[in-house]
């Protein structure tokens, strides 16, 4: 099923997003810039604040580290010296999540790691800040990207091909880039070689980047960027619509 995205449902937040992909549903707000306290204040930049919330129960550990991860990448595009000593709260909920990784409960292979959230978390973070209208120095895209052990890579796998090829994969690799390129975040998990991570990451800048033809890649790849700059330009065309209308 392709990406769907939808921007500002939430009325009583600054900017909001909603974004599935790959069984995994999140909504996202923002708020901000907003007073921020004394202690957390910054006094030439806006502090950055994230909270990941998930699907049920309370966060734990690893909603803390997705927390640590997504608020360093948001620092390099949000241009937080635009507005010191305020706060910009960043609160994603995960709503729903693949019916595979809701019912394998053994943690076995990477069923329960936390890097397939990743992308969608990242991409409904910058959709909601997008909506908020938060001064951005560009628009990141991510994805995730499985290594077999037999050196296979497969970009943007689903929770049922990581279920089915488990005892195969070797490696689970996140990058997030930039529209010029520039690798903002690369997060990994697994047994690998530096080729096989350089590979990885080539493959990944292609999807998030550019379209990819030709290219010998398991799987189906998507342009990131095209895909985020569409999401605002419908937005943004049906608000102009009564400029047309008459």
């Amino acid at each position: 099923m392709a990406p769907q995205a939808l921007l500002s449902p939430l009325h009583q937040a600054d900017g909001s997003a909603t974004y599935s992909a790959n069984g995994y549903s999140v909504i996202g707000a923002v708020n901000g810039p907003v007073e921020v306290s004394r202690r957390d204040e910054l006094p030439e930049e806006a502090a950055i604040e994230v909270n990941v919330r998930p699907a049920a129960g309370v966060g734990g550990p690893r909603e803390r580290h997705l927390e640590s991860l997504i608020q360093s990448t948001l620092r390099h595009i949000i241009l937080t010296r635009a507005h010191p000593r305020t706060l910009i709260q960043v609160t994603l909920q995960v709503t729903s999540l693949p019916e595979e990784e809701s019912s394998v409960g053994d943690g076995s292979g990477f069923s329960f790691s936390s890097l397939p959230v990743l992308p969608p978390l990242l991409t409904t973070a910058t959709l909601a800040l997008l909506s908020a209208s938060i001064p951005l120095s560009t628009t990141l895209s991510a994805t995730l990207v499985a290594i077999t052990a037999a050196g296979k890579i497969k970009c943007a796998p689903t929770a049922a091909e990581l279920v089915r090829a488990s005892a195969k994969v070797s490696s689970l690799h996140v990058f997030a880039f930039s529209v010029g390129r520039a690798l903002l975040l690369a997060e990994s998990e697994g047994d690998f070689e530096f080729g096989a991570w350089e590979s990885a990451c080539e493959v990944a800048e292609d999807a998030c980047c550019k379209s990819v033809e030709g290219m010998e890649v398991d799987g189906e790849v998507e342009n990131g960027q095209e895909f985020l700059r569409g999401v605002v330009e419908g937005k943004v065309g049906r608000e102009m619509r009564w400029r047309t209308a008459a």
